[in-house]
């Protein structure tokens, strides 16, 4: 057992490189050292257990707790908030007004106010804004929100489901999809030829089999533009082009408005949507070009290691989530070019922590995994539809944010993997 004398006993396993042991104050630190960083476990004597597995000066939040006593001075454990004056509603009330509104309340409006202050943190620093897209959010028009944050600057980059892509695809060309009702029988409309999308319509050969002709033509017939070891943004790049050069309405996509900045559009899960089942045909075919979705993640990790500053806005959970989440341990735990993670992060979502999926997984868990920068701030998890709160974050952010000029992150993603790919070699010749 450990003692407070000065010459304790630990009960540890042998200490070998490339770690070295330190006892000084009550404290035996062992360090791990590698050419990238040092890492810290340290035990306090008096307490025989493990403290923290950084350094004291890495994380003054844990300390004061430490040093002063539980969590006698923890803001967050005394009745210091700000107090609850019931705000009052007015016919004239802007979404600015509602945000300012919901932030002197609780629950998931207060929630809403902070995630809108993050957003306009996320944006007024310059930061590189991802939008991920789970679900089935364009069905429902939503394409059209994202295309304004895109034409503000607001939207960097965007990693979704292949659907989502797919289903905006059906506004530029005009195809049908219509409100319908969630309460039916689902046997009557497979027999006439009816998707549907919880409450929303698609017509299985006006819209469906209509936009499938159109990919898979796309995608053949630009073979040639499109690189031959592609990722799925070069493929969503080729989409955007020809909506815009071919579809009766390119104002009404986001696909086509993240063509027109360079916003590159990445689907991970590409196989597992219409996107991919369209591709099904030129594989047996022998035509087109197939993408390579580990170039997907050395592209997105390549974003992540050229931003200052970076921060996501997660519509719902899924593979989109952990694909954007996953750039940091990509950087730090696998090429240890780069520690840190996400400096902001935003999620919406129905999903609960406690069944272990990923879709629920709070964002400060995302710390344990190198996923963020810090689990104390800059981040939050507004609870409910994204449907619901997704357009109230872009009207609150078009209002008083400037607009920022585009990024085009398309046009230097290649060459940000080329220089992210010297670095990783000249610091693995270092190790080695």
């Amino acid at each position: 057992m450990c003692s407070r004398s000065s010459s304790p006993l630990f009960f540890l396993p042998a200490i070998t490189a490339p770690y070295r042991a330190r006892y000084n104050k009550n404290v035996l630190r062992i360090e791990k050292c590698e050419p990238h960083r040092t890492e810290f476990f340290k035990w306090r004597c008096f307490s025989n257990k493990r403290v923290h597995d950084h350094d004291d000066s890495h994380d003054h939040h844990h300390n004061h707790h430490h040093h002063h006593g539980g969590h006698d001075s923890d803001p967050r454990h005394t009745f210091s908030g700000r107090k609850i004056d019931p705000p009052t509603v007015s016919p004239n009330m802007t979404v600015p007004d509602l945000i300012k509104f919901y932030g002197s309340t609780g629950y998931n409006a207060r929630r809403l106010a902070e995630a809108a202050e993050i957003l306009q943190d996320m944006i007024d620093t310059g930061s590189t804004v991802c939008l991920t897209l789970a679900g089935a959010m364009t069905p429902i028009g939503m394409g059209k929100a994202i295309s304004e944050m895109i034409e503000a600057g607001f939207i960097d980059w965007i990693v979704a489901t292949g659907a989502n892509v797919y289903h905006d695809l059906h506004f530029a060309y005009g195809l049908p999809v219509k409100q319908g009702h969630f309460d039916v029988d689902d046997d009557v409309l497979y027999a006439r030829q009816i998707v549907r999308i919880y409450d929303v319509y698609i017509k299985e050969m006006e819209t469906l089999q209509a936009q499938d002709l159109l990919v898979q033509k796309d995608i053949a017939e630009r073979s040639e533009e499109i690189p031959k070891n592609a990722s799925t943004a070069d493929i969503a790049y080729a989409l955007g082009k020809a909506a815009k050069e071919n579809a009766k309405h390119p104002d009404k996509s986001f696909l086509v408005k993240a063509y027109e900045h360079k916003v590159p559009v990445y689907m991970p899960a590409i196989g597992d949507s219409s996107i991919g089942l369209n591709m099904l045909p030129l594989l047996l075919e022998g035509k087109g070009v197939f993408p390579n979705t580990i170039l997907d993640v050395a592209e997105s990790a390549a974003i992540l290691w050229k931003s200052k500053k970076s921060g996501g806005l997660e519509l719902g959970g899924g593979v989109p989530k952990n694909f954007f989440q996953q750039t940091g341990p990509a950087l730090y735990q696998i090429l240890k070019i780069k520690e840190g993670g996400q400096d902001y992060l935003i999620q919406i979502t129905d999903a609960r922590p406690d069944t272990g999926g990923l879709s629920g997984a709070t964002l400060q868990e995302g710390k344990s995994w190198g996923k963020i920068k810090t689990s104390h701030r800059g981040n939050v998890i507004v609870y409910g539809d994204s449907s619901v709160y997704f357009p109230l974050l872009c009207s609150y952010a078009l209002s008083v944010c400037k607009p920022r000029k585009q990024k085009e992150i398309y046009a230097k993603k290649d060459k940000w993997v080329q220089e992210m790919k010297k670095i990783y070699f000249a610091n693995n010749n270092k190790r080695s």
